[in-house]
């Protein structure tokens, strides 16, 4: 896909209040996801890991950069299919339930040349990072983000909401999927953040912003936004996955990714 470069890095931590990890991700370029399961051990991991290992397919198989958004539907529905299936065959007492969140990145490819397809289900994020400003791109499907939208809360009273967890769309359930699709140029998403709500339910935008932005390895800047969740508290799992765009065939923009490279490369101890 027009010779696109990547670094990324990703770190996930089980907190402080759970026992099990609900959360799953991915990161196989040009492929990234995060899922956090619910509905409890033999539940939500299974379901999280189910929707990662389905696109953790469509990353060894390859698919089509230009029909991007056909390859995650499917994908989705596929993970989708695989839920509900393992728990009609669940051996557990009583009702078995399990669903999970996901926000998919990949790269793809149109006449403008390559680009960045985001997709979300539930409030699991993505964020953009670009001259030294963070942007989510995502919108969360949740209760409380409804009532943001209607008027009836604050970004502050919503942090705080009673049911500020609660989704309103997720793999798992009988409804029909409705992701929502973004899709960005690369120059106008140098990094991206796909995180779990456990990293952006602990701590606020411009926290997030100042360690990204001192982390200039995409690997160091994962593990320590996981690391300043477990310290707020670490009442949830958390997961984030960071990716850079390094550069691409006819990149003109003004980031330098022989520096980023070597950077890499020194903290990898390839260079002197």
């Amino acid at each position: 896909m027009s010779g696109v470069r990547l670094h990324f890095g990703a770190a996930t931590d089980v907190g402080l209040v759970r026992e099990v990890n609900e959360d799953s991700y991915l990161a196989a370029a040009p492929v990234f996801v995060v899922a956090d399961g619910m509905g409890g051990h033999a539940g939500g991991d299974v379901a999280s890991r189910i929707v990662v290992e389905e696109f953790e397919r469509l990353a060894d198989a390859g698919y089509d950069p230009r029909r991007g958004a056909a390859a995650v539907s499917d994908t989705l529905q596929a993970a989708q299919e695989r839920i509900r299936d393992y728990g009609a065959r669940a051996d557990v007492p009583g009702p078995w339930y399990a669903g999970t969140t996901a926000v998919v990145a990949l790269v793809v490819e149109d006449d403008e040349g390559p680009k960045w397809l985001l997709a979300n289900l539930g409030d699991s994020r993505v964020y953009k990072l670009l001259e030294g400003r963070l942007d989510q791109v995502s919108v969360d499907h949740s209760v409380v983000q409804e009532l943001i939208d209607a008027g009836r809360l604050t970004d502050e009273q919503a942090a705080r909401h009673p049911e500020r967890h609660v989704v309103t769309r997720a793999l798992g359930g009988p409804e029909p999927l409705q992701p929502d699709f973004f899709l960005l140029p690369l120059g106008a998403a140098r990094r991206l953040v796909l995180c779990s709500d456990g990293v952006s339910g602990l701590i606020d935008d411009a926290t997030l912003e100042a360690i990204l932005l001192a982390a200039e390895d995409p690997r160091d800047a994962a593990d320590r936004v996981v690391a300043a969740a477990v310290e707020a508290g670490g009442t949830d799992n958390a997961t984030a996955v960071v990716v850079d765009v390094v550069g691409w065939d006819d990149d003109e923009g003004s980031y330098d990714a022989e520096r980023q490279r070597e950077s890499l490369h020194e903290k990898l101890g390839a260079l002197p």
